[in-house]
């Protein structure tokens, strides 16, 4: 989080920082897009689907909590 004092009287609070270094941990082959962000399946669960690597899996909890993070922040 980066503070402003530029302006007497006012701060201005940026955490562009903290979004661009999450946005560079992301996996690379990482290039879909959605048109919403929750689909109307989000709940369903497919028992066939393919399990995280350990190594995803932990980046998957660190970056949801950053997220989380932020968005109780901002």
């Amino acid at each position: 989080m980066t503070l402003y004092y530029t302006t007497k009287g006012e701060v201005k609070i940026s955490i562009y920082d903290y979004i661009n270094k999450m946005l560079t941990e992301l996996p690379l082959d990482i290039d879909e897009v959605a048109n919403t962000p929750v689909a109307i399946n989000l709940f369903n669960v497919n028992p066939d689907a393919r399990k995280l690597s350990e190594e995803i899996s932990q980046l998957f909890h660190h970056l949801v909590a950053k997220l989380i993070y932020l968005c109780s922040r901002t």
